[in-house]
């Protein structure tokens, strides 16, 4: 499967590069022909700081108190975090500080913030940041659950998105279908890939893959 793996560098930094899989994979919400790997850009240190900077150029925030990371990307987050602070962006936080948090998804698959996290959503000016939104149901979700918790949204990026916008608000992303001409996501009932009877290559999630042999 990684034998057909081939990358794609970002038109705003050749350092940031999408790395993908062409086959047919399964995840939560759908079935898609094209699986993004971004395993190294959001864990080596050089990648995500690239991958910040090039966030940031897609700014137009005047105020950002938490950034809430999805899909892992914590490390991104605290580059963006110090990308914006850099660039001037306020943050209304006691500390003058900018929080990086990660919701947690309980066993009924609602996305929660824990007590003792709630103080860094509830009253603030939020960012969004995830890896990647196929669907939009997971980022529907997100958005949900912050604005439950008493959060502000403000804004919501992305390394790629195959959705545009959310609640009217653009979805900022370094990539975006453009950039995978033919990438396809299927409702489970109703995949073409299926029907012509290919084979799963693997289950996919935020946390990567496990091949179906």
């Amino acid at each position: 499967m990684e034998t057909r793996m081939y990358k794609i560098p970002a038109k705003a930094d050749r350092e940031v590069r999408l790395k993908v899989i062409p086959g047919h994979f399964a995840t939560n919400h759908s079935h898609i022909n094209n699986y993004i790997d971004l395993t190294t850009l959001k864990t080596r240190q050089n990648e995500a700081q690239a991958a910040a900077r090039v966030l940031a150029q897609y700014s137009t925030y005047t105020v950002v108190d938490t950034i809430v990371c999805l899909d892992g990307c914590e490390v991104i987050g605290s580059y963006l975090a110090e990308e914006l602070t850099n660039a001037g962006i306020m943050c209304m936080n006691r500390h003058k500080t900018i929080y990086i948090v990660s919701p947690e998804l309980n066993a009924g698959g609602q996305i929660i913030f824990r007590d003792n996290m709630q103080m860094m959503i509830r009253n603030k000016n939020v960012l969004l940041l995830l890896a990647t939104a196929t669907t939009g149901k997971t980022l529907e979700q997100s958005l949900n659950s912050i604005e439950y918790y008493g959060g502000r949204i403000q804004g919501i990026g992305a390394i790629f998105s195959a959705v545009q916008k959310a609640r009217s608000m653009d979805v900022n992303s370094i990539f975006t279908q453009k950039d995978i001409p033919d990438y396809q996501t299927y409702e489970f009932h109703n995949c073409p890939l299926c029907k012509n009877n290919q084979r799963v290559d693997a289950i996919v999630n935020a946390f990567g893959y496990s091949k179906i042999e």
